[in-house]
């Protein structure tokens, strides 16, 4: 087997892993949450609005004030919803699994032992290893 089928089945044995299986589910369920998806169409909306403030030739700073804290309540209320709240640690697990798996084979690609390479805990300072940062 090559390499690059031996990619294409540790992506396959990926789509089958519960920490993948977990995000598809939590991104469902955002889509499905209509109140959630109304908050981001608000901050997006909102987004747009301070984006255009800001490069307004007459800048209004009490306006950029408050459109900067309307963004930031409505940023907190999307993070808070439980939906998005599971959506964000689901993705956190599998970008940390990701990470190792691009650890080993960076590392490998460098040389070291695949099967001695642990899981680095944050940056070490040494990119020679690193899997990148997340």
């Amino acid at each position: 087997m090559d390499i690059i089928t031996m990619a294409r089945e540790l992506g396959k044995e990926i789509q089958k892993d519960a920490r993948y299986l977990r995000l598809v589910a939590a991104r469902e369920a955002n889509d499905a949450d209509q109140g959630l998806q109304e908050l981001i169409e608000k901050f997006n909306l909102k987004r747009v609005e301070l984006s255009t403030a800001i490069n307004s030739e007459e800048r209004d700073v009490d306006k950029l004030t408050q459109l900067d804290k309307e963004l930031k309540d409505l940023y907190q209320e999307v993070m808070e919803n439980t939906h998005m709240a599971e959506f964000n640690d689901a993705k956190h697990e599998l970008d940390d699994m990701v990470n190792f798996v691009n650890q080993i084979l960076v590392g490998s690609v460098n040389g070291e032992n695949p099967d001695l390479i642990e899981k680095q805990v944050g940056c070490g300072g040494n990119c020679a290893s690193c899997g990148g940062c997340h």
